[in-house]
Order: C-alpha cells, then sequence, then structure tokens
C-alpha cells in the first residue's frame, strides 16, 4: 500500500514524463514543485524538498522508482516504474495517474483531464482502459457506485488499499449531498423567476388593452 506522498510523487513523475519529456527525468526541485503545483491537484499539497526525498527512498525499496545520473550531469534525477511494474501501455497509465492526481471521478471527467496524456476518442475508450486496470490481480482500480443524484458510475485507484478508498467515497458523497440541495434550490428560484416573468408580461399586455379603451 501506498501512502498519499507515495501516490502524488510516482502520479507527478508520469504526468511530466508525458508532458515535458525534454525535461524528464526529473531532478528532486522539480519533483517537488510539481507535487506542490496549485492546478490539476486533489488534494493541494505543500511538501518540502527533504519529504520528497525520503518519499523517493521509499519508493526506490519497492522497486518503483529509479535514479537515474546522466553523463556530465551534476543532479540526480528520478523516474517511475510503474510501466513496467503493473505492464501498462500509455492510456491505462495516463488513466492510473489522472485518478492518483485528481481522486475519484467519471470515466467522462478522466477523459476530459487526461487529454495532454493520451487522447482517447470516446467515453467507451476510457471505460476500456478502465476495465483493464480493474480487471488486474490484484486490481489497481475500482469502480464505485453512483453518487446521489448522479448518472454516471465513479472510478478510484486502490493504491492506498480499500479503507482509505472508503473514507474518500464517503467525503465525496456527502459534497454530492450537500450539492444536490443547493442544485434543487437553484431551480426552485429559476422556476419562480420564469413565472414572475410571465405575471408581468400578462399585466403589461392588460395594461395596454385598457389603454386603448382611452386612445
Amino acid at each position: 500500500m501506498l501512502d498519499a506522498y507515495e501516490i502524488r510523487v510516482l502520479a507527478v513523475l508520469a504526468e511530466k514524463e508525458a508532458l515535458t519529456p525534454d525535461n524528464y527525468p526529473l531532478s528532486l526541485n522539480a519533483l517537488t514543485n510539481g507535487c506542490n503545483q496549485l492546478s490539476s491537484r486533489d488534494p493541494v499539497m505543500s511538501i518540502s524538498e527533504d519529504t520528497v526525498q525520503d518519499v523517493l527512498q521509499r519508493l526506490s525499496q519497492k522497486r518503483l522508482v529509479s535514479e537515474v545520473r546522466q553523463a556530465g550531469g551534476r543532479v540526480a534525477k528520478y523516474e517511475h516504474r510503474m510501466r513496467m511494474k503493473w505492464s501498462l501501455e500509455q492510456d491505462k497509465l495516463a488513466v492510473l495517474t489522472i485518478l492518483m492526481l485528481r481522486g475519484i471521478q467519471t470515466a467522462g471527467e478522466i477523459r476530459v483531464r487526461t487529454g495532454r496524456l493520451h487522447d482517447f476518442a470516446s467515453v467507451p475508450d476510457v471505460e476500456t482502459a478502465l476495465q483493464f486496470l480493474i480487471d488486474k490481480y490484484p486490481p489497481v482500480v475500482a469502480r464505485l457506485a453512483r453518487a446521489p443524484g448522479t448518472k454516471e458510475a465513479r472510478y478510484a485507484h486502490l493504491l492506498s488499499g480499500e479503507e482509505v478508498l472508503a473514507r474518500q467515497e464517503s467525503a465525496a458523497s456527502f459534497s454530492a449531498q450537500v450539492e444536490t440541495p443547493r442544485q434543487d434550490r437553484i431551480s426552485q428560484l429559476e422556476n419562480e423567476v420564469a413565472q414572475l416573468r410571465s405575471q408581468v408580461e400578462s399585466l403589461t399586455a392588460q395594461f395596454q388593452e385598457f389603454r386603448k379603451q382611452f386612445d
């Protein structure tokens, strides 16, 4: 099982491999900046270089990260080994990376967010990649129940274990339950505004007819 920091470090390495291949493998500084990035991250983290270094050592022991010494380079750089660890082609790696970076998501959300990592032609193509990850032994992705008020199934990675996933799912479900009444209230207000507009238009028409009697 991997902790939250290990998940973030691995996911950033996989993300930057696809987005900035000329700067990959990553230095400790570049990796730390990627972990602390404010966009495309859920949750947003603030991790020190010392912590990232400790995480890299743990991941190296688990054979999920390798240190690379490039000819003439004075700074150690790091690359992930997820592709080899779980026999993943780029489409499957892209899906897993986005789940690691952004948490629980629908297949539609994953398709939009993986655009720069892998260009999926359709949502069914994403679902095929997800099913591959679900069918692995042991599975690295789980299909979750639909959240209240939603029509699409949600997916999450299992790299931190089912107990952590259960807590994440509960938090996501709670957020959805809070959001649903708010959307209902907005719909109610929109209906009330539409009714008021109709009444105003009717009164305006009646007034115009009344004025004609004195013209």
